[in-house]
């Protein structure tokens, strides 16, 4: 349902939110796009109150079990989706406690889904070139999508720092950017030739788009306003389609992660460039690239199949010729 859902809410539900998402930022220190993601989850929580009828101040532990029950079912929500829900029912049921809506937070209660260890799709290096290849580049617009996605890929950005890229922050005679990352990390990334290409042909073609205004980041929409994320998520399904190929943005990066593990790049540099706080989330790409390695073993290296059955065999003669002996 997305953002469409507040829509479908009563005002004084509404205003709750707002309230919600103000304490989000003020108090809890939340970034704008955690605040916004609870904000869009508790929309959801609020449309299944009103749908089942049931009033928020006499909820109890067992309609919160209810309703995440139903987004797994109905709402066909992966655990990974689920552990967010809990996480912005853990906060609302906060903010509930200080607007005198609840007595006390018994969401705390809830237990977050242990996440999966599902490892990320991954493309194959001519799988992105078909992507990148399927973009049309004879409008502006098509120059733009062609630099955001090879942008994305050579540097492992993720959607939201692609919208957000500043005009400032990125040095093209240098060939690098600087990403404003999860938690307002900054970290530099180089980028190759490729995307220097498809940058500097956006450059120009920007400036026609933009024309007076002062629009401070670099993508940016057919009205020279910012290229918002959902901007982006929706070019590229309609690029994915034209394409055939099954993918969503953020596996641009996973596949830039695992192409550079691939090429000999020593891990904590790929963490560095992906801008991860914690070593083991990256590690989760080496287990990528070893599937991948015993793929191409198993297509490639058919003799090592034959030996183990050859040495297998071998063994069998050996036992059989022991008891032979024995029995003489």
């Amino acid at each position: 349902m997305g953002e469409s859902v507040a829509s479908l809410l009563t005002q004084s539900q509404r205003n709750l939110l707002d309230f919600f998402y103000s304490e989000l930022i003020s108090v809890g220190g939340k970034s704008d796009l955690t605040a916004n993601t609870y904000v869009l989850s508790i929309s959801e929580f609020l449309f299944w109150c009103n749908k089942s009828e049931k009033d928020l101040s006499s909820l109890e532990i067992k309609d919160l079990l209810y309703y995440l029950a139903w987004r797994k079912t109905d709402g066909q929500a992966s655990d990974s989706t689920v552990a967010k829900d809990i996480s912005a029912l853990r906060s609302f049921g906060e903010s509930l406690v200080n607007h005198k809506v609840w007595s006390e937070n018994f969401a705390m209660i809830l237990d977050r889904p242990k996440s999966s260890q599902s490892l990320p799709q991954v493309l194959a290096p001519e799988e992105v070139d078909m992507i990148l290849d399927s973009i049309k580049t004879d409008t502006p617009l098509g120059v733009r999508d062609r630099a955001l996605f090879e942008l994305i890929y050579s540097c492992g950005l993720r959607i939201s720092e692609a919208s957000a890229l500043l005009m400032e922050n990125v040095h093209i005679a240098e060939r690098i950017i600087k990403v404003l990352g999860k938690g307002k990390k900054e970290r530099f990334i180089p980028f190759g030739d490729e995307a220097y290409y498809w940058l500097n042909l956006w450059y120009k073609e920007r400036a026609s788009i933009v024309s007076t205004k002062t629009t401070p980041e670099l993508f940016v929409n057919a009205r020279g306003e910012r290229f918002s994320r959902k901007g982006i998520w929706k070019k590229f399904k309609e690029i994915e389609a034209l394409c055939g190929l099954n993918a969503k943005v953020h596996t641009l990066r996973h596949s830039f992660a695992t192409h550079l593990l691939s090429g000999g790049a020593d891990l904590c540099s790929v963490q560095e460039l992906l801008g991860h706080s914690d070593l083991s989330t990256t590690q989760i790409y080496t287990h990528v690239d070893n599937t991948k390695l015993e793929e191409y073993h198993e297509q490639f290296f058919p003799g090592h199949e034959r030996t183990v059955e050859k040495m297998e065999s071998e063994d069998v003669e050996k036992s059989e010729k022991s008891d032979t002996s024995t029995k003489i």
